[in-house]
């Protein structure tokens, strides 16, 4: 969508998949790992909805659906990009939606190459540019404007460097309207570049490059297309099977370019629903656990930015949309941050936020410390000896280390690395034990953006301490060794607001004072009731402008549990969902361009002529008072310059974007590329494998000959276990439950390697080998193409060397290449090789 908010349809559960009228499941074995949310695939299956699921493994899903597809792993925007061209191909898109909501009709800029024209390379591919070469996008930009940058980028970041938001709307600056083409005709409009791109993605290219037969694709494309339009709608759900590949944000962007013709999003029973493997992951980005982003998806200024809060809110800001406010949104944090000590004087302390210059990801990180240049780490929910690619390396990066803190709820593999050292270390471990969700208030933001209260159940034994009780008192400790301290640099600690309430015989910090930091307070000190009254000039404070209303009224919205049979399916008194407790992103496209339901039976909110408002079942994601025939006037800005029938606001041009000018690094549009490792050569370019890859090339983590490892391996959970295992290897009834490390084959694998089921066998790589009890099954597809059969390995990654059960880690075997865009690990497609037996 070229947004963080690309999941345009994130809502509850009940709507978004009871709803539907065909769910397709992807990079997800929803019914295993979210046994709870698969309830509602399986009422939507009861009322007629065909539930499909492509996957390389059959699984409990599988079972649970009218269709399965069995696919090679690595091969989604294959498949995705058939369906896109079957769509084209056979006049299958919603003409007006596509017409009038996305950027369909917007002509390009005639610099722009296609890989079609470029043998699997965009235009602007500079190879000598950066560690691993760069795109220079200015040819990618809307005819007649120019690519923005980033907030507070410098110039070597213009060239593709996503800001927190994904762009700002192609360069475009109010008055400078893109050329447009409503018929759609304009050979170098969107939707013909479109068509091109994606015209060689046939069923018969789809069955090569997958391993399916072009039957079954044609199945599920004309499902998706049978149960889409005025009277229909199809979701899609996916979950991290679709992100840990090095094109893991361009598969999710082929989703969202398939239900945009389809006119999926914002519709009730539409959109794409990420799944997320905790219960508060979605929580963790809005708050910023990433490296580049602040709270609400602002970005990270830069270290070598010059002009301070001035340049960077320049960068910021949209000329059109919702970012055309990100001055309120930045300088209202700022306020909350730090209080009387923000003013206009100072730009509101802007210059104590930390800035980036580097990558700063997880494995940017782990390469220093082999490096030698990072001496201290602190590990928190995260155990990366066992859940990071080639974790047998991130354990010897920890060896280089002067200092680890790890908090956790037990000793985890990357607590006790230092036990399998194969010599003395110099590392200093400092193991501090966490209380676990029952043990502390707080909240859960989930998949469907839902901010869910919940109450302490017991206190935490011992020396256990929550997260919040750790952060606070560190804080206060670290301002008490600086309270004297006239070094300028200490200042932003000294300054932070940092007094809460606290309770309890261990001065528990008041969990609910911080969510009520974090809504905010208007000019009077009153809390926010949303985040429209937000003002940049230091009257307002808000710890996050998307959670600005979660404390409305002073009270914790948070903590509502009104039961659903007392309320319609929205549920909108059931906690509370951002922004505005809207519970569908975008949901002004629910309605035609008039402001009228598209159809009366998928109805959700419209335009009121009579009281002049936008009303329905939920609260509309649009300017209430806005008309549908709304024209912005020339010196219009901010949401004031988004047309009446344009639903995306949180673009300048309120467009759905099928084609993305700015905002990721390694393409405009989705391409099929081979994963880093393959048995393969891509079927249609030359260039195989996505070039804007991230690597490393440490000797260390060598990379895989086809010859060599000839078999594809694909990682994934199980219900029992959770995610690196520290959660449930330490429970005796789970570990009963799976008691070992196995790896799945194909009974025509296990003859070809000898291999026999409840036995031993060794899978290697270059990286590393590991063990593991052979199942042998043919939920497993092997894969027939290009004459010749491929199998494929399918190994859980829950194990490692502490717990009840151990076993071998899975992820040793893998190589350290990431997508480029949020720096995510390719675990879900790569090669190895299997012998029966245990490991030498």
């Amino acid at each position: 969508m070229g947004t963080s908010f690309g999941r345009g349809g994130a809502t509850t559960f009940q709507q978004d998949l009871q709803y539907s009228d065909c769910i397709l499941i992807m990079g997800s074995n929803m019914a295993e790992n979210h046994p709870v949310g698969f309830q509602w695939v399986l009422e939507a299956r009861e009322r007629g909805a065909q539930v499909i699921h492509v996957d390389p493994r059959f699984t409990r899903t599988s079972a649970m659906a009218t269709k399965w597809v069995g696919i090679r792993a690595g091969s989604d925007i294959a498949f995705l990009g058939g369906i896109v061209n079957y769509i084209l191909e056979h006049g299958r898109w919603f003409d007006e939606y596509v017409k009038r909501y996305t950027n369909a009709p917007v002509v390009i800029d005639e610099k722009y190459e296609d890989t079609e024209a470029l043998d699997g390379l965009f235009s602007g591919w500079e190879p000598d540019e950066g560690e691993y070469g760069e795109y220079d996008i200015t040819t990618w930009a809307y005819k007649g404007t120019k690519a923005q940058t980033a907030p507070g980028s410098n110039a070597s970041l213009t060239r593709g460097e996503q800001s927190g938001h994904g762009g700002h709307g192609g360069g475009l600056s109010h008055g400078e309207l893109p050329e447009e083409d409503g018929t759609l005709q304009h050979p170098n409009c969107v939707f013909q570049i479109l068509k091109r791109h994606f015209a060689r993605y046939t069923p018969e290219l789809v069955a090569e490059a997958c391993g399916c037969t072009p039957e079954e694709f044609v199945a599920v494309a004309e499902a998706l297309c049978a149960n889409s339009g005025r009277e229909r709608t199809s979701s899609i759900v996916y979950a991290v099977g679709w992100t840990q590949h090095t094109v893991g944000v361009q598969i999710i962007r082929t989703a969202a370019i398939i239900q945009l013709l389809l006119g999926n999003v914002g519709r009730p029973g539409g959109g794409v629903m990420a799944l997320r493997g905790h219960a508060s992951i979605q929580g963790s980005t809005d708050l910023a656990t990433l490296f580049n982003i602040l709270p609400g998806y602002l970005s990270m200024p830069q270290s070598d930015a010059e002009g301070g809060l001035a340049n960077y809110i320049e960068n910021a800001k949209s000329p059109g949309g919702w970012w055309g406010n990100a001055d309120a949104f930045i300088v209202s944090l700022l306020k909350a941050w730090w209080g009387a000590a923000a003013t206009k004087e100072n730009d509101f302390c802007f210059d104590y936020l930390p800035k980036i210059d580097e990558d700063h990801s997880e494995y940017w990180t782990f390469v220093q410390m082999l490096e030698g240049t990072v001496k201290g780490y602190i590990v928190v929910g995260e155990n990366p000896v066992v859940g990071s690619a080639n974790g047998r390396l991130h354990a010897k990066g920890l060896t280089k280390l002067d200092w680890l803190v790890v908090r956790d709820l037990v000793e985890i593999e990357t607590a006790a690395f230092w036990q399998e050292a194969p010599e003395e270390i110099p590392t200093e471990v400092f193991f501090l034990p966490a209380a676990s969700h029952v043990e502390k208030d707080g909240t859960f933001t989930n998949t469907q953006r839902l901010v869910q209260w919940h109450n302490k159940a017991v206190d935490p034994k011992g020396d256990c301490r929550s997260d919040l009780w750790f952060y606070y008192h560190l804080g206060l400790k670290i301002r008490e060794r600086l309270k004297d301290s006239k070094d300028p640099r200490n200042r932003p600690i000294l300054d932070l607001t940092w007094t809460y309430p606290t309770h309890g015989e261990h001065d528990e910090p008041s969990a609910e004072a911080v969510l009520a930091e974090m809504n905010g307070w208007d000019e009077e000190g009153k809390p926010l009731s949303d985040y429209k009254p937000l003002k940049a000039d230091g009257s307002t404070a808000s710890g996050i402008w998307l959670y600005a209303g979660v404390y409305a009224d002073g009270v914790n919205q948070a903590a509502r549990k009104k039961p659903r049979w007392e309320q319609d399916y929205v549920a909108a008194k059931w906690a509370w969902s951002w922004p505005m407790n809207r519970r569908l992103l975008y949901n002004r496209a629910s309605a035609d361009p008039d402001g009228k339901p598209w159809s009366e039976r998928k109805q959700y909110v419209w335009w009121d002529a009579e009281q002049k408002k936008w009303t329905g079942k939920d609260v509309p994601d649009f300017d209430e008072q806005k008309p549908p025939d709304y024209e912005p006037p020339d010196d219009a800005k901010g949401p004031d310059a988004i047309r009446g029938d344009h639903p995306f606001i949180m673009q300048t041009d309120g467009q759905g974007w099928l084609y993305v000018p700015q905002g990721l690094l390694d393409g405009p549009l989705p391409t099929h590329y081979e994963p880093h490792e393959s048995p393969f050569q891509n079927p249609l370019y030359s260039q195989s494998a996505n070039p804007r890859r991230q690597q490393f090339h440490r000797p260390e983590d060598p990379t895989n000959s086809p010859d060599d490892y000839p078999y594809v391996v694909t990682t994934y959970r199980l219900t029992e276990h959770h995610t690196a295992g520290g959660m449930s290897r330490t429970v005796p009834y789970l570990s009963e439950l799976q008691p070992a490390m196995f790896c799945e084959v194909h009974p025509d694998l296990a003859r070809e390697r000898g291999l026999a089921h409840g036995g031993w066998a060794t899978i290697r790589t270059a990286r590393a080998a590991i063990e593991a009890r052979v199942l042998v099954t043919d939920r497993v597809k092997p894969i027939r193409t290009n004459g010749r059969v491929v199998h494929q390995v399918g190994l859980p990654y829950h194990w490692g060397t502490r717990g009840l059960t151990t076993g071998g880690s899975a992820n040793d075997l893998a190589h350290m290449t990431l997508d480029p865009n949020v720096h995510i690990q390719e675990v879900k497609a790569l090669t190895c090789d299997i012998r029966p037996g245990r490991k030498k």
